[in-house]
């Protein structure tokens, strides 16, 4: 003698795909969402890279240059235009953080100098704004 299948049973299958796929579907939309935090951490992280050897290379430039250093060469608000030793530093700077807001401090006498750095950027429009702020000193 023969079974016949349920008639109750018909479209268990498919039910089952479809609860698959949205569990599929959910799951990829997560590692989506993971992957573009991911990317948008990687690029602040490249940019503070940027601004850490920015300031070292600046920091090295100086340290070779306490005689201007000492007659104000070095000094920056970031409104008035650079002095001609430091012009060629902050152009490169901001070609790789764009829009970068620069300034640079130097207070001291003697040939010991403490120079504050201060990088400024935001990523995106309407974000956070990123600060890198380095303090050295120069001349000892």
């Amino acid at each position: 003698m023969k079974m016949m299948p349920s008639r109750r049973q018909g479209g268990v299958a498919l039910l089952e795909v479809m609860l698959a796929v949205l569990l599929l579907g959910i799951g990829l939309l997560g590692t989506i969402g993971l992957q573009a935090r991911a990317y948008s951490a990687l690029s602040d992280a490249s940019m503070r890279a940027e601004a850490t050897m920015a300031t070292e290379k600046l920091l090295g430039v100086m340290n070779a240059d306490l005689a201007n250093v000492a007659a104000g060469g070095y000094v920056y608000d970031g409104a008035a235009a650079p002095s001609t030793a430091l012009a060629p530093w902050v152009t490169e700077t901001q070609t790789y953080i764009p829009g970068a807001r620069i300034t640079v401090a130097v207070t001291g006498q003697n040939r010991r100098y403490q120079v504050d750095v201060a990088i400024r950027w935001t990523r995106k429009n309407g974000g956070a704004e990123n600060v890198h702020r380095v303090t050295s000193y120069i001349g000892f």
